[in-house]
């Protein structure tokens, strides 16, 4: 049995989705020292507010303590954690993806129990406090990027207070906006990749492929400012179409009257070739961009290679970090560009596509 108390600088991360080792990584965007625990649990170090803005981690909770996935461990692990609080509390317990064969009714009755005990009023409209129970148990994800990722299996049972829940609101989904065209990537995916590209408030981030505007509108969402091109007219179009829509009015962060507004982000949005931005060196935070489908998709005078291998050779150029979405391994020409690559990872889109997702750093050397 292992104990952490609350404040102590450790994290219980409660992941999203059903790719652990994608979303541990994703939470590296808003904590440090991640570490995959069991499935949809993860270890973190110190969380930042941008955990609010992450699309696959759904809460942050200061530890109390980790043992095994039964109600027993978990109430004797709470009888023996530190605890500095007071007031009202309410136990919700959770058996993440039903991997165990917790009762989480019995599981709050009893830690609820362990908590009056020691002290504790019960509250379950308005408490002072939420103790929040994760029961985890099967085999982690196994990915090298990740720690923790390495494919064994682990039995979980987290406590911790609840300390940040992420919003976990998008953009609507791409068939709801004003501009759609078949194709389009989901709102959280976008999310997650702009947060692994460094989009935050303060930051620019730029997309030089933008399609629909997907990747730039939940930049936007999260506060970064945003640069995006497309070479064709009808998608610059219904980019900014999509980024008034929901982001704020005007290339120069504008409403319709003129006025400025401070918490709408800056965006522009122009015709232009991926592979000669107008841009100068160093010109952003970070890049992210989804790359045409093959034959699927109507490409500008560049053969596809060239296009890939001409886009990223400009990314390393504006920017320390990319992220590049395709339906191919582009790793090669992604090295030839000057980068290296933190990360690679497949995630499955459904029977006919398989998304590849490269985390590039920019060569050292090159800074």
């Amino acid at each position: 049995m292992q104990s952490g108390r609350g404040g102590s600088g450790v994290y219980w991360l409660e992941l999203a989705g059903e790719t652990d080792a994608f979303a541990a990584y994703e939470a590296t965007a808003a904590a440090t020292g991640v570490e995959l625990l069991a499935p949809g649990v993860a270890r973190a170090g110190s969380v930042g507010e941008g955990i609010d803005r992450l699309a696959y981690t759904r809460a942050a909770h200061e530890a109390v303590a980790r043992t095994d996935a039964t109600v027993a461990s978990a109430v004797a692990a709470l009888e023996a954690a530190p605890i500095d609080r007071e007031g009202s509390v309410a136990v919700r317990a959770r058996n993440v993806r039903n991997t165990t064969d917790v009762s989480t009714t019995d599981a709050e009755r009893a830690l609820g129990g362990v908590l009056v005990d020691r002290g504790f009023s019960v509250d379950l409209d308005d408490p002072d406090h939420v103790l929040r129970a994760l029961f985890a148990a099967g085999e982690c994800a196994d990915h090298d990027a990740v720690d923790g990722a390495d494919g064994g299996t682990a039995t979980v049972c987290a406590l911790g207070w609840v300390a940040r829940e992420a919003t976990r609101e998008f953009a609507p989904d791409p068939t709801d906006r004003p501009f759609f065209q078949p194709g389009s990537m989901a709102p959280a995916d976008a999310r997650a990749y702009v947060n692994v590209a460094g989009a935050a408030p303060g930051r620019t981030l730029l997309d030089p492929m933008c399609g629909t505007g997907g990747l730039p509108l939940e930049a936007g969402l999260v506060g970064a400012d945003t640069l995006a091109c497309d070479a064709q007219t009808k998608m610059v179009r219904g980019t900014r179409e999509n980024l008034r829509a929901y982001v704020g009015d005007g290339d120069d962060g504008s409403d319709h009257d003129g006025a400025d507004h401070d918490d709408h982000p800056a965006w522009h949005v122009v015709r232009g070739d991926a592979t000669d931005l107008p841009l100068v060196d160093d010109a952003v935070d970070g890049v992210a961009f989804d790359a045409p489908y093959g034959r699927q998709s109507k490409i500008a005078r560049h053969e596809l290679a060239d296009l890939v291998a001409g886009a990223l050779a400009e990314a390393a150029r504006v920017a320390p970090r990319a992220v590049l979405v395709a339906d191919r391994d582009w790793r090669r020409p992604a090295r030839e560009a000057g980068w290296d690559v933190a990360a690679a990872f497949e995630r499955r889109v459904h029977r006919s596509l398989t998304r590849h997702v490269l985390v590039l750093d920019r060569t050292r050397g090159r800074e």
